[in-house]
């Protein structure tokens, strides 16, 4: 059974951004430091430029993270999101598939949901927010984009916040709304104040000095 979503603002970490060579530490670090849900990213060359995990690297994750009662979440940036789905649905708690990566995203919502899993859409900066309104009874949860897809370090596209309260206003309270990419401590309030609430976070955190430290002073700033 799935960990629930969660309804208050939370900081995700990031995995793209991690010390791969000591990622299981990173990881129960950050969940001791209070982090409750950790976001995977998975490229696949196709869909965006870059490549980056897969199942196994996502299955020893969620390990580590379902062990200190954390969630996983799945990002698929991938050209055949339904080939997917099924590899990284067992050890996932939610996953997005992009909008623009199949025109069948109902289809796959009940694909991902049938695999137990909360079922997300995620929308690049220059996909119109109105592309998932007709979907709002199947989604659980919206992936606002707020950077192109593909690389960890890009700044912050700033009609985000705009894009996520438009998006709040389409969509049911029930439907959680995330946003990702080039959040910091300067940009975090923005997009909370919008109304996101799951907030995305990888070389903020990862990049810092100290990990526990950055992931902490973004934690207080989305509970503010």
């Amino acid at each position: 059974m799935s960990l629930p979503l969660p309804r208050d603002p939370v900081v995700l970490p990031s995995v793209m951004s991690a010390d791969m060579l000591a990622l299981g530490d990173q990881v129960a670090a950050l969940a001791g430091a209070g982090a409750r849900a950790f976001h995977v990213d998975v490229m696949d060359g196709a869909f965006v430029p870059n490549l980056t995990v897969g199942p196994d690297w996502t299955r020893a994750l969620a390990g580590v993270a379902h062990a200190a009662g954390a969630l996983v979440d799945v990002h698929l940036m991938v050209a055949r999101p339904g080939e997917m789905i099924p590899l990284f649905a067992p050890y996932a708690d939610a996953i997005t598939v992009h909008v623009e990566a199949d025109p069948h995203p109902h289809r796959l919502l009940g694909v991902i949901r049938e695999a137990g899993c909360h079922a997300g859409l995620a929308l690049n900066p220059g996909t119109p927010v109105e592309h998932v309104a007709e979907l709002a009874d199947e989604l659980d949860y919206v992936n606002v984009l707020a950077v192109d897809p593909g690389f960890a370090g890009q700044s912050f596209i700033t009609s985000a916040p705009r894009r996520i309260a438009r998006l709040r206003e389409l969509l049911p309270d029930r439907v959680v709304i995330e946003v990702d990419g080039g959040i910091g401590t300067a940009t975090l309030p923005g997009a909370r104040a919008a109304g996101a609430t799951m907030l995305v976070s990888a070389s903020s955190i990862f990049g810092a000095d100290d990990p526990l430290a950055a992931f902490r002073a973004l934690t207080g700033l989305a509970a503010g």
